[in-house]
Formats: structure tokens, sequence, C-alpha cells
């Protein structure tokens, strides 16, 4: 017997609730079974609302056409059960799909609902705790996880009912570097040894593209190419598109440097490309020089010798934590999931106190500023949730009320209006303000938050995963408002897994382990220095060049020895 598609898509096309503009357009495709499809696309073109489509009761509501197949039968026609035991979904945002207290149970939840027994239910929970690693964490409550923890333990959760088909959304935004690829391998272990089909919509390309079979591109709604991986990137770079800025970076080095080889995927195929380019001799040019160094910049921030704890017998979180953060500088924070990066944000936004040592805002501490005083054109926080700071119906309602807790300036309605439509303008959600706040990407909703920090014009960011979930092209636009926050004066601390956005555009970058910072240096010394918290073009090309960091700094040097 013929075996049917895991997924067929037919003409499928779907506008959210009073929105002209279609969020999906007549889109068609079909998924293999067993087929490892990567969807890539600009923030807000369509993924995440195909992904939801794939599973009725995640199928966002509005107006909808066209036709589903789940394995040869309409989608709609196939049981809740049977889709819950048949379509794993993980979702891009952890917290919303945890809903036990313990590990153990969150892990065997699913499977109580499908009415499992109990020996059965303690075999697949005990297989997948081992399988993932989660054996030290299995009697912890889900609230003390981290972001990454929690990710892993949905993906455990839902491979512990054997599904045929697995769907992730943006599943490594959480994760830090050294854990992204493990999790990355971990899905392509189960696509390889357990014939899973795999459907997965990433911004970070670097780890998944040359894993995929295929291929999706979306651009406004619509499929703009669906091919091998290799044939995409050479697709995107005849046409121009932005979506070729997403590329991995052996790819887009290569695009910038004039040759005649074949294009490299993989880091491993982009140092042998290197190789093959400079093959008899050690390039001249093969330093980049750091910039002049600046005058000595004030201190903005200073952490003192500081520990916390979140109880008092547990153990400590943040451990003798001491570093400044200087005026007019991106600061940026790098290290593993659980190390305390986000507890220590916490610390310096006031929200949490240390039980030791001093926390210093403009050399003041934090803890003897009145909250108006604080937050008023002082510090603005964006966090790791951004559904955090939504509370209203539209995004526009959203964004005003933002603007009616400041009682220091006398704001006339049409300048509030006036102020929402610069910011709006500035992160490019103007399209976006008459929608709900949870009803857009996991990208535009941060884009939405960012918007809400900066109506309030902070002199000091701290902002949490500031990039998770925003494609490439955004990403240039995030950078360019942060620099001209800075150039004003501003300063920025900022808490990132993207180790590519924190080598093109900090001043400044710290490690986190443990508890504290252990070390901290300019982007171009940090990086060059290390094996895994380092960028691609760094891995690819310090054969060569040892410190080059960035694509430019690689295509740069290339061609400046050709």
């Amino acid at each position: 017997m013929a075996e049917f598609a895991a997924f067929e898509i037919r003409n499928l096309t779907f506008s959210y609730p009073d929105q002209e503009k279609k969020a999906l357009n007549n889109v068609s495709l079909s998924v293999r079974s067993g087929e490892f499809l990567v969807c890539c696309g600009k923030s807000g073109c369509g993924k995440s609302t195909l992904l939801r489509h794939l599973k009725s009761v995640l199928t966002p509501h509005g107006v909808r056409s066209g036709k589903i197949l789940y394995q040869g039968k309409p989608l709609e026609q196939v049981s809740f059960r049977e889709q819950s035991a048949g379509i794993g979904y993980v979702q891009q945002n952890p917290d919303n799909q945890i809903v036990t207290d313990k590990v153990w149970h969150e892990l065997a939840f699913g499977l109580e609902s499908l009415g499992c027994d109990q020996s059965t239910i303690r075999l697949r929970v005990a297989e997948m705790a081992s399988f993932f690693g989660i054996q030290t964490w299995f009697h912890k409550k889900v609230t003390e996880l981290s972001g990454g923890q929690k990710q892993l333990l949905n993906l455990a959760a839902i491979m512990a009912m054997q599904p045929s088909v697995l769907i992730l959304d943006e599943p490594t935004s959480q994760l830090d570097p050294i854990a992204a690829s493990e999790f990355l391998e971990t899905i392509r272990k189960i696509n390889r040894e357990l014939g899973t089909t795999v459907i997965l919509t990433e911004h970070r390309l670097e780890e998944v593209f040359p894993a995929a079979d295929r291929v999706l591109v979306m651009d406004q709604g619509s499929v703009l190419a669906l091919d091998a991986p290799r044939t995409v990137g050479e697709q995107l770079k005849k046409s121009g598109h932005d979506m070729f800025l997403a590329m991995p970076a052996p790819v887009r080095i290569y695009a910038g440097v004039n040759n005649r080889l074949p294009c490299p995927l993989t880091v491993r195929e982009g140092r042998d490309w290197l190789s093959g380019l400079f093959p008899s001799a050690v390039p001249a040019h093969n330093r980049v020089e750091p910039p002049p160094k600046g005058p000595e910049r004030e201190t903005v921030i200073q952490c003192k010798d500081v520990w916390f704890r979140y109880e008092k017998n547990a153990p400590d979180v943040i451990k003798d934590l001491s570093f400044t953060v200087k005026k007019g500088q991106m600061t940026c924070i790098v290290g593993g999931n659980g190390t305390g990066k986000t507890t220590a944000l916490s610390l310096i936004s006031g929200i949490l106190t240390p039980y030791r040592g001093k926390v210093l805002l403009h050399g003041k501490e934090i803890k003897k500023y009145a909250s108006k005083e604080l937050f008023t054109h002082n510090l603005g926080v964006l966090p790791q949730n951004p559904q955090a700071l939504f509370v209203k119906k539209t995004v526009e309602l959203d964004l005003l009320e933002m603007l009616s807790g400041i009682t220091a300036e006398k704001l006339s309605r049409e300048e509030k209006q006036q102020r929402v439509i610069e910011v709006s303008r500035l992160v490019e959600i103007e399209s976006l303000l008459s929608m709900h706040p949870y009803d857009l990407s996991g990208g535009e909703q941060q884009r939405a938050a960012l918007a809400k920090v900066l109506l309030l014009k902070p002199r000091v960011l701290l902002l949490d995963e500031p990039t998770k979930g925003l494609d490439n092209y955004f990403k240039q636009t995030l950078a360019a408002i942060l620099q001209k926050i800075m150039s004003e004066g501003g300063t920025v601390l900022m808490v990132s897994h993207d180790i590519e956005f924190c080598a093109q555009y900090a001043h400044s970058c710290a490690l986190f382990f443990d508890g504290s910072v252990v070390t901290e240096n300019p982007p171009r010394a940090f990086f060059s220095g290390n094996s895994f918290y380092t960028t691609a073009a760094n891995r690819m090309s310090r054969h060569l060049f040892p410190n080059a960091v960035t694509d430019e700094d690689v295509i740069r040097l290339c061609n400046l020895n050709q």
C-alpha cells in the first residue's frame, strides 16, 4: 500500500479577524513522511500561522479556505485524541505549554491524558528522562527551571507520546549556543533514528539549514522558495531577497567573495572552501586591526560583590557578582541556561534585592530610587517573555497605556498618539496596531514589547533576549535603534544567546558562569579566544584569520588577499 504524505496542504488561505491582509495566501505544499523540513522567513511572514494550522486545537481564529490532509485524511476528520498522539507540537514560548507543577508529572501528563496504563507511563517517562538527560532535575518544580530546560522538558513530554510528526516553532529561541546545538542534534537524531517527520521554523539557520532535506522560505504569507538547502541559498542570492541575510555564515561569506568554487553550507565545508582559496601560503593580511581605544567613560551600572538566593535555605544563584557598564556603550552578557543571567538583570532593575553587596545606578543604590524616578526616562526593561508587558486588546491600546502612567509629562491625547505613531514606525509595527498582541508572531511581539519600553525614552536599557524571534533583517534595524540611543548618551545592557549579534554590535562581552562574570572583553578579543561561545565566521576562518569574528571581517580579509 502506498504511504501517504505526512501533510498535504492545498491552496490554504487565511486571515485574522478584521484584517484585510492575508496571513497565508494560497499556500500549497506536501510534506513527505520522515522528511526534515525547515521553514524560514522574515518575522510575520506566516511561518507560525502555517504551523498552527497543522493541529486543530491550535488553529487560530479567522477566515480560512483550502484543505489540509494528515496522512491522506482531511485534518478536521482526524479526532483530537489521534492528533494529540500523532502530532507533537513544541511552541515558541515554553511557558505556554507547561501545565503541571513538577518535571516528572509534566513528562507523564500527556500519556495520562491518552489513557495509558501505569506501567506504560513509567516506562516511557523513564526512557525519555534518560534520553534527554533530565534525570538530575527529574523531581524539580517547573518554576525552578531555566527557559532552555523548560523547552527540553516540552520536547521530552511530547516524544513520550511517540508522535509520527514533530512540529517545532522556534524551539531554540531561548537556548544558549551549546544547548541549542545539542537540542537540534537531538531533533536530527529523532528524525534519523525514529523516522519521525520534523517540521521546524527557525531564525538561527546555522545548524538546521544543512541538516534539512528541504527548506521552505515564506514571504508575506506565500511560498517564496521550496527546495534543497543549497538550491534555496542560490535562488535567494540571485533574487537579491532580504532573506539571504538569514542564510548560514558560510553561504553569506561565499557570496561576498569573488570565486568559482562550490558554495559551502557548513562550517567544515567553509574551512575547506577558505583553504581552497588560499592553498599555497598564509595570507599576507590575516588579522583585523582593533579600533583605537577611546577615552574612559563614566560608569552607569555597577554591581559590587552581589549575592542572591531565591529562598533562605536555597543555593546561591548569584555569587559575588562584580562588574560595571559604561555610558554610551552596549554590554552583552552571554552564558549557558540557568547560570543566573536573567536573575542578574532583575537585581539591576530593582525587581529583586541582593542579601549581600550593592547594585548602583548612576552612583546611587538601586533600592534608594522611588519606582517613578527609576522608570521614567531612566531605566527601561524588556523582559525575556514579551507577553508579560501586554495588558490590552490591541497593540495600539497597549502602547497608549504605557504613556498614561506618565505624570511627569502632561501629554495631550494628540501628543500621545503622535508618540505611538513614531515608535511604531521605528520598530516597523504600523500595520499591526489594530491586532491583538497575542495574535502576533514571536518576532512581532518582541518588536511591540520593545516599542512599549522605548516610549518612556529610557537612558538605560536592560534587554533580556531582545533578538529572540527576530529575523536577520530586523536585527539590523534593532541595532540601528540601539546605536542611535547610545549616540545620544544612552546605555544598553543585554542578556543574549545571539552570539552573531553580540559579536557585531557590542562594545563589551561578558561570560556568565555559575552566578558570576568570569571574563569580560571587547567582542573581537572575547570571541576569537573561545571554542563554542564564538561565531560561525570565527570557527570557519580561525585557521587563516585568527581574530576575524564577523562575516564582514572574513569577507574583507579574503578580498584584501585576492
